[in-house]
């Protein structure tokens, strides 16, 4: 949803946005894979920052963690509304028909949740499922228009020229190409999920690497190489940052149904996302109340041992964000805001890892020594990352709606901090 709006604001310089953010993802990912792979006990890198850093940070990550799955649940709120104007002859929801839409989504994902984890894992492998494909069609079918000359509705000729011949790569200039990061950040975040799930495969050794080193080749085809398809067969100056530009490419080619049946994908990937946030915030909460680092509650299995008060919490919560669709009723502008907090939120998880690997390098020596998985660059690629981010939240600063969530922002750490000096007491050994 939000790549319309970044290619308006970066042009042609979005596919080397993707590509740093890319790379630095990757490194934090070989950051977790050496750190998981060091402990075997460590499901995931909430238990690496507890370890290594101490139980404040555990608590830290993990609460962060379920709130930046809230906040992608809000924003896939804010895009279901989005894209089911398209079946409205594209006339935005009025404000309470937005807040009924995502009440509605909300229980419906809350349901299929509730039944078993074998059902969330099927619907997960075919919503997937249906998201590649998509994707794949479209790299294919605007590899077609390219090489055909085709002229679409809009009577622009597809060409791989168009990525440089309306202003270069850079149209929009240095402001335009910082712009550029916030929703692509967005695009990247719940990666360290490969980390988390591989690590709990039977053979972690072998599975793990394999996952975390494919991801610059995920990144190459499905965000890159898609852009650069979207922005031939249409110049980036005349994509609407209003409409999602995957849509708008079978819209252009005069194909009516295929434009219908790209909202239905994009519909399927939205609820995948928010299937995948709902699952993993509901196991947050089970784990942290395990952990004596959350409310006794959510750490009761129903019969189908599903994690259902941690589930019926998440959901609350998710349905007080869709009163965000009451106040903020431009869904791109609340699309906006949710991404923003979860990108900040996000950052903040990636550098707790990268804390948690420094001094792991730095305490356990013997450890890092005998890894078969280092992270390329050691220490040195660590500073990189950590400078990278940090540069990314003053980005965010730069433009009013991204700023507006960054300023709210505090106020979830001062939560935090209230509620570990107030309420959680660590066990002492």
């Amino acid at each position: 949803m939000g790549s319309g709006k970044t290619i308006s604001l970066a042009g042609p310089s979005i596919l080397i946005i993707y590509m740093i953010i890319g790379f630095m993802v990757f490194f934090v990912m070989r950051a977790l894979g050496e750190l998981l792979l060091s402990n075997l006990q460590y499901k995931s890198f909430i238990d690496s920052s507890a370890d290594l850093i101490g139980p404040w940070a555990g608590y830290f990550v993990g609460w962060t963690y379920w709130l930046c799955w809230i906040t992608i649940g809000i924003a896939d709120l804010s895009a279901i509304i989005y894209y089911l104007q398209f079946f409205n002859n594209g006339m935005p929801f009025s404000p309470s028909e937005g807040v009924m839409i995502s009440v509605a989504a909300i229980v419906f994902i809350m349901g299929l949740n509730l039944v078993t984890v074998k059902l969330f894992g099927e619907l997960e492998f075919w919503f997937a499922l249906i998201k590649i494909i998509a994707i794949v069609v479209l790299i294919g079918v605007g590899l077609w228009m390219i090489f055909t000359g085709f002229t679409s509705t809009a009577g622009e000729v597809a060409s791989f020229t168009h990525l440089w011949s309306h202003g270069g790569i850079f149209p929009t200039g240095v402001t335009g190409f910082l712009a550029g990061f916030q929703i692509a950040i967005f695009a990247f975040v719940g990666v360290e999920l490969i980390g988390t799930t591989a690590a709990e495969t039977k053979d972690p050794e072998r599975n793990l690497p394999k996952a975390v080193n494919s991801i610059p080749i995920r990144i190459i085809i499905f965000y890159v190489l898609a852009l650069v398809i979207v922005m031939s067969v249409t110049p980036w100056n005349k994509i609407d940052p209003s409409i999602s530009p995957f849509v708008n490419l079978f819209s252009q080619a005069g194909i009516a149904a295929a434009a219908i049946i790209m909202n239905l994908v994009v519909l399927s990937s939205v609820m995948s996302s928010m299937n995948s946030g709902v699952f993993s915030t509901s196991r947050m909460l089970f784990g942290l109340s395990r952990e004596e680092q959350g409310p006794k509650a959510f750490g009761h299995l129903n019969k189908r041992a599903v994690p259902a008060n941690a589930l019926y919490f998440s959901a609350v919560c998710l349905l007080l964000g869709a009163a965000l669709q009451y106040f903020v009723p431009n869904t791109v502008e609340a699309f906006t805001l949710a991404t923003t907090l979860s990108t900040i939120l996000f950052i903040c998880v990636w550098l707790m890892i990268i804390w948690s690997y420094i001094v792991y390098y730095k305490t356990r020596p013997e450890l890092h020594a005998k890894s078969t998985f280092k992270l390329p660059g050691g220490l040195f690629t660590c500073w990189v990352v950590i400078v990278f981010f940090i540069g990314m939240i003053y980005v965010l600063s730069l433009e009013a709606d991204t700023m507006k969530a960054l300023m709210v922002s505090p106020i979830w750490f001062i939560i935090l901090i209230v509620g570990y000096f107030g309420f959680y007491k660590p066990k002492h050994k």
